[in-house]
């Protein structure tokens, strides 16, 4: 885990170049190509395939045994004949691509929402997804002391690469919020890292708010991943992380797509690719696997390093057991298993229909296409690529059980400062249904921002309203004599045993009733404060089972053991002394938070193997 929070070396997808952009520009992804004109793929024994700088990437290389593929690889045992091409310029490779020079696009699913106008104008260079590599665990927001979630990014100016990877991650974050592109100023960069990257324009220009970032500048500007920034050892003071795909572990996939013309004419060799692929990947994670287990750098693995290290450039991986190990960390392969969900599971809402849509959502939204032109999905029998891949093909199980008990809301210590994202619903008195004709709308959020947020919890805080608590706790106060009033209605001041007393200081009022000074009569606080705290717990409870409900109504595979019901009673109104049922019914409400977990408290990784 500290190596994956630490050293994981170029995010998820590596140095993406789109070609002498400014720093503010925002251009069509065909202004950046240019009128390329469409071409039969060229005629040729050996293919050439594109990879990009990535850990899902070094999977490739293993099944083609180096950039060409060599004797008793994977690929060679396939009867296959690749030459893996750098394609970290993008531009270029969809270049090549509709001009015919290869077949293959190596990107995330949202390059390809960026590009769909230009590859998908023509019948025959329409992209067919056939794999789906890995999702993203390295790429994050980091922002300035004073912003602590999503939430607080409106009207403030976010550094990001123009036309890289990180455009999915800010769109996600954005949408999250419920923010548009126009609820920001994104200052586009040039570069992902370096010089004319997001992460030195931060350190650089005190007026950018937050930053898209890989890891490595992450470390560089805060610290690390769970820490603070100083000011020293480089770091800039108050940077933090506000959102990373550590937790929002469903937001970038990785994959690889092929022309519609090709792929019908060669489909037996796309499936071998695709089984070679995944043969070799399960390979990758068990040497992956068994370096962190006994932190001994074995033969078999240490060659697969090395030669990531050869392909990517010792100034990109300078060391083996840190970076080049630490590139495979930031990445959660998507195995046999993932391919079936990613494109078979109409039920999975981080499938290829939903980021589909998003793509094209984002595309056209934020002017990299004018039109919605969109891809396929493969159409393979993944028992057959289970046989080509020699892996033991398991139907796809739709039940999950990842999130350990929690039991109440003294597990979350730092729940503001965990909460990556959030939003309210509010209720009538006494209200313990939740219609979905009511609270539909609400309800798909939630869901949609549970699989997205695939490795954060999902807190649902019921709260209630204090004033018949506060009510009580004056009356019995003055029985008692513990407490005195002074002022006019309005204007009132209260003094226990002789000492100011702020009433509208809940954890100091939540305390005193705690203390026991007030129990004993037929108007016990502390007897009202516990009815409105089981009260809360019981709405979020109830909230919590309608979101269940709802999942199926539409078919929406969902982990219950990520949503995790909290009362919070009286300890956090938004009024805390209303003067009309309109005010007391803010304070009834229940709440959403996205919350970030330490990683090694989810019991199952769904996809990775």
């Amino acid at each position: 885990m500290i190596l994956k929070q630490m050293f994981s070396i170029l995010g998820c997808a590596g140095l993406l170049v789109f070609g002498g952009l400014q720093a503010s520009a925002q251009q069509s992804f065909r202004e950046l190509t240019g009128n390329v004109k469409v071409g039969d793929v060229a005629k040729s024994s050996t293919i050439k395939v594109p990879y990009i700088t990535w850990g899902g990437d070094v999977a490739t290389f293993l099944a083609n045994g180096d950039l060409k593929t060599k004797a008793g690889s994977v690929f060679a045992n396939s009867k296959l004949d690749i030459e893996l091409t750098a394609g970290d310029d993008f531009v270029g490779q969809v270049k090549d691509y509709v001009s015919g020079k290869s077949p293959f696009l190596r990107g995330t699913f949202r390059m390809l929402g960026q590009a769909s106008e230009v590859i998908g104008s023509d019948p025959r260079t329409k992209p067919v997804v056939v794999l789906q590599l890995s999702w993203s665990a390295g790429d994050h927001i980091v922002a300035r002391k004073g912003l602590k979630s999503l939430n607080d990014l409106k009207g403030k100016r976010i550094a990001c690469q123009q036309g890289g990877p990180h455009v999915g991650l800010l769109y996600d974050s954005l949408d999250a919020a419920k923010l548009k592109k126009d609820d920001v100023e994104i200052v586009w960069t040039k570069d992902l890292t370096g010089p004319d990257g997001a992460a030195e324009l931060f350190r650089s220009d005190d007026t950018i708010d937050a930053c898209c970032v890989i890891t490595p500048d992450l470390i560089g500007l805060t610290g690390g991943f769970d820490t603070t920034g100083s000011g020293a050892e480089g770091t800039v003071a108050g940077a933090h992380v506000i959102n990373s795909t550590q937790s929002m572990s469903r937001s970038i996939a990785d994959v690889y797509a092929v022309r519609k013309d090709w792929l019908d004419a060669n489909r037996d060799w796309v499936e071998k690719f695709v089984a070679g692929y995944l043969s070799a990947s399960k390979q990758v994670v068990t040497l992956r696997n068994q370096f962190e287990e006994t932190q001994r750098l074995g033969n078999e693995y240490r060659s697969l390093l090395a030669m990531s290290q050869r392909i990517f450039g010792a100034e990109v991986l300078p060391t083996l057991e840190v970076d080049a190990h630490g590139l495979l960390l930031d990445c959660t392969f998507a195995g046999l298993g993932g391919q079936q969900s990613f494109f078979n599971d109409s039920g999975n809402l981080s499938g290829f229909g939903p980021k589909l849509k998003e793509s094209l959502d984002m595309a056209t939204s934020w002017g990299y296409a004018s039109s919605r032109r969109g891809f396929e999905p493969n159409t393979f029998d993944y028992a057959e690529i289970a046989g080509l891949a020699g892996l033991e093909f398991k139907k796809l199980d739709k039940s999950q059980e990842r999130f350990g008990e929690v039991g109440s809301f003294d597990d979350f210590d730092n729940l503001d400062a965990d909460t990556i994202v959030s939003f309210t619903i509010n209720f009538k008195p006494n209200q313990f249904d939740f219609s979905t004709d009511v609270y539909g709308a609400e309800f798909e959020r939630a869901l949609k921002q549970a699989s997205t947020f695939g490795n954060a919890r999902v807190v649902i805080r019921g709260h209630a309203d204090p004033t018949k608590t506060l009510q009580d706790l004056v009356v019995t106060g003055k029985r008692k004599g513990l407490l005195k009033q002074t002022g006019q209605r309005g204007n009132r001041r209260y003094f226990f045993r002789g000492k100011p007393l702020d009433i509208e200081n809940m954890g100091a009022v939540v305390d005193l009733i705690k203390s026991g000074a007030f129990s004993g009569g037929d108007l016990d606080p502390a007897v009202r404060m516990q009815a409105a705290l089981s009260l809360s717990k019981k709405r979020a409870e109830n909230v919590k089972k309608a979101l269940a409900s709802y999942a199926q109504q539409i078919n929406a595979n969902i982990d219950l053991s990520q949503i995790t019901p909290l009362g919070a009673g009286i300890s956090e109104p938004v009024i805390t002394k209303p003067t009309s049922i309109e005010e007391a019914m803010e304070n009834m409400r229940v709440e959403f938070r996205i919350v970030k977990v330490d990683a090694e408290t989810i019991t199952v990784d769904d996809f990775d193997f």
